[in-house]
């Protein structure tokens, strides 16, 4: 009877080491885990600091085009003359940028 229960203590004890040995495996996991959760909870509010910042860049771009497409339309709408004008500049604009890019000054990007 002495044997059983000095055998049954070894085994206690080994399962004992053994659980020990797992809960601590089982507590760095979840570290880790905890870790990462917070690492991503910071990644998620600094990308939406940047969308938000976004947003707010194209709305003033927004503004800026729309004010710019009302005076285009309204130029277009005008007396023949600045209609000349407009196509005169136009054609300056798309020659200029046109000139640019076969020199090279503006890369021209590659998609």
């Amino acid at each position: 009877m002495a044997n059983w229960n000095r055998d049954h203590d070894s085994v206690d004890d080994m399962l004992d080491a053994e659980n020990k040995r797992l809960a601590e495996n089982l507590a760095t996991k979840v570290s880790r885990l905890k870790s990462l959760a917070y690492d991503i909870d910071r990644e998620v509010d600094d990308q939406n600091d940047y969308l938000d910042g976004m947003d707010s860049n194209m709305m003033s771009a927004t503004g800026l085009l729309t004010g710019s497409v009302k005076r285009f339309s309204t130029m277009v709408r005008s007396s023949r003359d600045n209609r000349r004008l407009l196509c005169y500049v136009s054609l300056g604009l798309v020659l200029n940028r046109s000139g640019l890019h076969i020199r090279g000054c503006v890369p021209v990007r590659a998609d």
